[in-house]
């Protein structure tokens, strides 16, 4: 689903769970914020072909955190595109996706997935390209968790610091979260954000009055 301009919330499907990896591009490039579950390389490859963009366009990787269906593809990607893509994380989430240390909430799995990261991200961070990325980091559901602002088209990316339901927003996942008194404090930090859309891994898109949805989940806290 084309969301604005060279913005696309991307869907797979994972046993009926469904996630939200996000493409954005401009005439000089291309990035993928997050990766799906491990296996789903082939489903990650259709459906950005199905918007026109191919493994061969990718020159960036944001992950927004450490967890498995965030990460899953990382290595495949990693080994399909070689060393002319860079990948993006946070500095508290990089050694848990480097394979340094055992992932914070999948600690059980016998072989996760790891990648490199290249470049590390800290708060208020702004990325160059595709109309200006600014980072906010937002604690909570990991330690290094990062949210993403695109400025140029008002889009939140939420990654899992909120969730959402049938278009609306429906606050932290508290079961998912280690963190709560952090992630209440990051969800406060997008109020002084003007934002016209949300993207949530977990839950897709919403619009309409986001600086209301999320001021009332922030007084729910």
């Amino acid at each position: 689903m084309e969301i604005s301009k060279g913005v696309v919330m991307l869907q797979l499907d994972f046993h009926g769970n469904k996630i939200h990896p996000i493409l954005i591009w401009d005439r000089e490039m291309t990035v993928l914020v997050d990766t799906g579950f491990p296996g789903q390389i082939e489903d990650l490859r259709v459906a950005m072909e199905k918007v026109g963009v191919s493994f061969d366009q990718l020159k960036a990787v944001i992950l927004t955190h450490q967890d498995v269906d965030h990460i899953g593809c990382l290595p495949e990607i990693l080994q399909e595109c070689g060393n002319h893509i860079k990948v993006y994380a946070h500095e508290l989430d990089k050694p848990y996706i480097q394979g340094e240390l055992p992932l914070s909430k999948d600690s059980h799995l016998e072989n996760p997935p790891k990648g490199r990261v290249d470049n590390t991200l800290i708060d208020g961070q702004v990325l160059p390209f595709c109309g200006k990325i600014q980072i906010i980091h937002t604690p909570g559901h990991t330690p290094g968790h990062i949210s993403l602002y695109l400025k140029q088209s008002k889009i939140l990316i939420a990654g899992d610091s909120m969730y959402s339901e049938n278009g609306i927003l429906a606050g932290i996942h508290v079961p998912t979260t280690p963190d709560m008194n952090a992630a209440r404090l990051s969800l406060k930090k997008f109020l002084d954000l003007d934002i016209a859309s949300v993207v949530c891994y977990h839950g897709g898109l919403s619009n309409g009055d986001i600086h209301g949805q999320i001021l009332g989940l922030s007084k729910e806290l």
